[in-house]
């Protein structure tokens, strides 16, 4: 019993949560601009290997 009351009043599994959702937050807005950007990116690489001689 009182190791459960040691756990809960411990800081440092609340601050390892709070490490962890913010570098979930920080991946899903890496994986949300990857996407986002990514077919703009990819159609300007085009257009660029199209104007270049010999490109597809």
């Amino acid at each position: 019993m009182k190791a459960i009351k040691r756990f809960l009043k411990g800081e440092e599994g609340v601050t390892a949560i709070e490490y962890a959702l913010i570098a979930a937050g920080i991946a899903i807005a890496i994986v949300v601009v990857v996407f986002a950007v990514g077919r703009q990116i990819s159609s300007a690489f085009q257009c660029v290997a199209d104007c270049l001689p010999g490109g597809s």
